[in-house]
This record gives C-alpha cells, sequence and structure tokens, in this order.
C-alpha cells in the first residue's frame, strides 16, 4: 500500500499493509486530516517514526467480527494495554503501556489502510458526512475540557488561538453555555467564529477586565501562547493548555503560586461526544476544511497546511 512515512524525513513510499493481530479490523481510509501534532512530529516532537496521521474515517474492509465489515468507522488513537492499573480505572487513555496511532510507536491513517482494534472504533451515523466525521478526533479533545472541569453557565472564558482547534474549542464552550472570547491574529479565521455567536478579537487587552478572566484556553499551537494565558487569566483561574509542540514553554510560576491559578493539561476526548455533536448539529466544522489533496500529493498537502491562510487539510483515498 502507499503510506507517508517519517524517518527523518517524509516521503511517500510503497510498504506492506498492516498485519492484524487477535482483535483488530483494517480499515481503508476514506480521509484522514492533518493537525498541529503531524507538523510538530515532522520538528521532533515525540521522536516518532512510521507511518504518520491519527485523524481519519473509513471502512472496515477485514475483521474477525463480521458485524463491523464494511461500517463506516473513526477510531480512537490511544491503543492501551486494557490490563494495567490505569486501564481498570477507566483510564486507557494514560496507560503507561499505550501506544498512540501515528504518534508513539503504532503505525498511522496517512495510508491506504490502517489497523485498530475493534475497541477504539466507534461507528459513523449516516447523517454525517465523511468532511465532518474526519474531524471527530480533534472535536472531541476539544470537547474533553468540559470532562475535566465543571464550566458553569454563562462563565467567561477567552479562547487564545483561532486556527482549527481554537476554533473548535469555542464552539464546544459556547454549546455549553460560557460567554466566549476568541483571540487570534487572523480576521479571516475569527470572521468564521462570529456567526456562531462568539465574541472575536485581534487584542485581547481591549476586551478583557483588568483583573482577568475565570478561564483561559490555551490553543495557539506556540509556547509564547502559555505566557499570554497567564496574563489573562483572574487569580483562583483556571489555564487550560491543548497545545503540543516541540519546544518548552516559559512561563512565570511565581505567579502559577501567588494567584493559585490552576494549569489543566488536556489531550484527547471522548469520541461518542464528539460524535453527539455533530449529529445534532451543534458544532460546525465544513468551514474549516480547506483542501483535500490526494494521498499521492501528500507532500504538497503537508507544505499547503503550513500556509497562513490554511486551516484544515485532509488527505483523501481514490475509491478501489
Amino acid at each position: 500500500m502507499r503510506a507517508l512515512v517519517f524517518d527523518g524525513k517524509l516521503t511517500l513510499r510503497d510498504i506492506d499493509r498492516p498485519t492484524l493481530e487477535p482483535g483488530e479490523a483494517l480499515i481503508r481510509v476514506t480521509l484522514a486530516g492533518i493537525c498541529g501534532t503531524d507538523t510538530e512530529i515532522l520538528k521532533g516532537y515525540s521522536a516518532f517514526q512510521g507511518v504518520l496521521g491519527h485523524e481519519f474515517v473509513g471502512r472496515v474492509v477485514e475483521c474477525a467480527d463480521s458485524a463491523w465489515l464494511g461500517e463506516r468507522v473513526v477510531g480512537e488513537i490511544n491503543i492501551a494495554c486494557g490490563e494495567c492499573s490505569s486501564c481498570l480505572r477507566g483510564l486507557g487513555r494514560h496507560c503507561p503501556h499505550r501506544t498512540v496511532m501515528g504518534i508513539v510507536s503504532r503505525a498511522g491513517c496517512f495510508a491506504e489502510y490502517v489497523a485498530l482494534p475493534v475497541r477504539n472504533l466507534h461507528r459513523v451515523p449516516e447523517a454525517i458526512p465523511d468532511e465532518a466525521a474526519v474531524f471527530v478526533e480533534p472535536l472531541a479533545a476539544a470537547a474533553e475540557i468540559l470532562e475535566q472541569m465543571r464550566l458553569e453557565p454563562a462563565t467567561w472564558v477567552v479562547v487564545l488561538g483561532d486556527g482549527r482547534l481554537g476554533l473548535l474549542v469555542a464552539q464546544v464552550l459556547k454549546s455549553a453555555g460560557a460567554q466566549v472570547i476568541l483571540a487570534g491574529r487572523h480576521g479571516w479565521k475569527l470572521d468564521l467564529a462570529r456567526p456562531w455567536g462568539i465574541r472575536v478579537t485581534a487584542d485581547s487587552k481591549s476586551v478583557l477586565p483588568p483583573a482577568g478572566v475565570p478561564v483561559v484556553v490555551e490553543a495557539t499551537g506556540s509556547p509564547r501562547g502559555l505566557e499570554e494565558a497567564f496574563r489573562l487569566v483572574e487569580p483562583r483561574g483556571t489555564v487550560v493548555m491543548k497545545s503540543t509542540y516541540h519546544a518548552p514553554a516559559p512561563f512565570d510560576a511565581g505567579k502559577l503560586v501567588v494567584d493559585e491559578i490552576t494549569l489543566l493539561g488536556s489531550r484527547c476526548g471522548n469520541f461518542s461526544a464528539a460524535l453527539e455533536l455533530l449529529q445534532r448539529g451543534q458544532i460546525n466544522v465544513q468551514p474549516l476544511l480547506s483542501k483535500v489533496f490526494p494521498l499521492e500529493q501528500g507532500l504538497k498537502a503537508f507544505e499547503y497546511a503550513e500556509r497562513t491562510d490554511c486551516l484544515k487539510v485532509c488527505l483523501a483515498n481514490t475509491p478501489g
């Protein structure tokens, strides 16, 4: 099969199809999304080498359980052992023995086929098109914030970063009843959020009270974003860190202590919750899809993903 492989350099090459382990399914990838983590891996994040990619929608073409054959699915990216204390407590995403598709010791989905345990799969309702289903993984990550902290209705939240993740987080928190301000640097991206009832600003200093706001979500993808988040949050407020990057993030640890700020790391989320948000039409992901490239043009797709006028790029497999 054809696949995008990173081994210090990203190349498109022919490799063997995945060999299924017991309990796994082989999925023919329909669409796969390039995200910030993928581009950070190219810079050295996670020291991963292999087939990249962890956001996808596809169809099951091989599985011992015939009930899954032909099903359109998305898949959770953490492959846990299922036996350790973390797994037994329902924390498989933090299993110390886990692999992570396209990120840690597990082949990803920038390929014609990908293999995953059946327990990681979620069927996609017919009402959700492929172009929306491919957003389930990042949307689940955005919705994870609501599982990690209690957000009272009408709570003021600033989301830093007008990229694809920031736009998803802003929508999720708005749908949960928060008063959301999206702070970014690109007028055309901020304009996407206006019809969703989200306040936008290119200058967060001009719209915030001097004491700050209760919650700030850092989704800039830049190490400098965390420092800005600490500047904006009020005493005893919460900073939610969504970005991953290859370089250390500097911030004022003294402010963390003196202002008694809670720093909350937030990573992967619940796929069922994300699918429900899409099925109910509460989240609009279609405007975030900038361009679709065939897998054979994967290198061009990565170049395009770095453009400032781009939000989301996907790779498509031709039918066959």
